[in-house]
Order: C-alpha cells, then structure tokens, then sequence
C-alpha cells in the first residue's frame, strides 16, 4: 500500500468492530476524541489511528492515550496527504489484521458515549452500511444559527442529492441517504466489495459520498442511523464562512486558494 507503514502495537485479539481515526496535525484536538471513546459504553473495539504525515505531537498524544485505556491502540502512518486516502489505509489495515466490522470518525469530534453500543446493534441486525447523525460540538459553543440553521441547509442538501439524476442511476440497489466520514460504520465485507473510500485528494471530491454510492451499487442494506451521534467540530464552518463551507460539500463547487487551508478538517 503506497506510503503505509504501521508501529508495532496491541495485537487484534478478537476484537471485531475498529474504529477508524485519521488525523493531520490533530494534536490539539484529538485528545479529546480519544477521551470521548474511551468514554464508550462498549469498549469491546480496536482503535486504529492513522497519523496522516501530521507535523505536530498527534502521534506523540495518541501514544499516551494508549497506555491509559484497555482496548487495544494501533497507529499507522499514511504519507499521501488526503482524508479518504488515511481512512482507506485504516480501514486495510483494520480489515487485513481481523477485524470484520468497522467504523469511522475525524480526529476533532466528539462521538456520543453509546456511539459503537448503537453502531454495533444496527451492524448486528444485518445492515452493511450505518451513516450517523453529525450535530455541531457542544464544547464550541454553537450559535442558533450554527446549531439549527446550518444543519438544515445540509439535510436540504441531502434531499437534493437524493433527488438528482446521478444519484439515481439504475445500477443503485438502495436510496441515497445523507452520510458523514466522520459517523459511519459498515462491514468489511463491503468495504472489499465494493472498493472502499476514494484514495484521493481531499479538494478532488467528498470521499464519504464515493463511498455510499459504490456501496448502493451492491447492497440494499443501507440506512441512515439518527441515534448513532457524532458532534463534529465547526472550524470549517467559521473559516470559510457558510456559504463557501455548503459550496465545498457541493461537489466541491469553492475551493480554498491554498493546499493549507484545503486540509481544515
């Protein structure tokens, strides 16, 4: 796998669901993601944090975290830059060491406390595929306008994509439904089949809606999840401001004018 290596780390065990992180220069923030699954009701999981060429201590602080927690903590190294490049290199990596469930979040957000409890319920009653609800972080204090009218214009969004010609080809096999990268889960099973995320350059296309629709080609067990929560941060958001953030998740219809400013994640 071009640009992948891993450190030496817990062993799988017979863990069967890992959780995905990948993280680019996250050493201010994923602690407290690593906090908030460690909080998890069900700990019976593998997490897999993919360091994605980070410049910063996010290696360094997962280290620590891995010592305090007892699920086993793995670190591989993706140095092709790209969020869906990272998760694909976890998510190999998770499938090729044991694990046959597996799920996602983003190294600044806060996954609910019965996050992979409810993920592994729907995974368990047979679904392939589990996208979550995103709800804007607490600890960041959301405007009204932040809270309530921003998440409206995505779910408007997602109606229009439901909608649109491309997303309702024949070849479909289920709905389109709203998903977020950073709150999903599916089984390895499809991730193979289907041909997993988009390895590919985060302004080039959103790597979660690649991977929804190659796995809408091959199975009807799709749903959307709203009692599987994920906060997600607004950094993005109050960067570029709503209007250019809605045109980025637009088929990347803005562009930031520099590669820094592209990989606010």
């Amino acid at each position: 796998m071009s640009g992948a290596n891993h450190d030496d780390g817990p062993g799988p065990g017979a863990v069967t669901i890992a959780v995905v992180v990948p993280a680019y220069d996250e050493a201010g923030s994923i602690g407290a993601t690593l906090a908030a699954l460690a909080r998890q009701t069900d700990r019976d999981f593998r997490l897999v944090v993919v360091d994605n060429a980070s410049t910063d201590d996010t290696v360094a602080v997962v280290r620590r975290f891995a010592g305090t927690v007892p699920f086993p903590v793995e670190i591989v190294t993706e140095t092709e830059r790209g969020a869906g490049t990272a998760a694909d290199t976890g998510f190999r990596h998770a499938i090729a060491t044991g694990a046959t469930w597996l799920a996602r979040t983003d190294a600044d957000c806060l996954p609910a406390s019965d996050w992979v409890a409810t993920l592994r319920a729907y995974l368990g009653n047979g679904f392939d595929l589990v996208c979550g609800r995103s709800v804007p972080r607490r600890d960041e204090r959301p405007t009204w306008a932040e809270r309530h009218v921003f998440p409206a214009a995505v779910r408007l969004a997602a109606v229009y994509g439901r909608y649109r010609k491309a997303h309702r080809a024949p070849e479909y096999r289920s709905p389109y439904v709203l998903v977020h990268g950073h709150n999903l889960a599916l089984t390895a099973d499809l991730y193979l089949r289907c041909g997993g995320t988009a390895r590919e350059a985060l302004e080039d296309g959103s790597e979660d809606v690649t991977l929804l629709n190659r796995a809408r080609r091959i199975t009807t067990r799709i749903t959307r999840a709203e009692d599987a929560v994920v906060e997600s941060s607004l950094r993005r958001l109050r960067a570029w401001g709503a209007r250019r953030t809605l045109f980025w998740y637009w088929d990347r219809r803005y562009r930031p004018p520099s590669t820094a400013q592209v990989h606010v994640r």
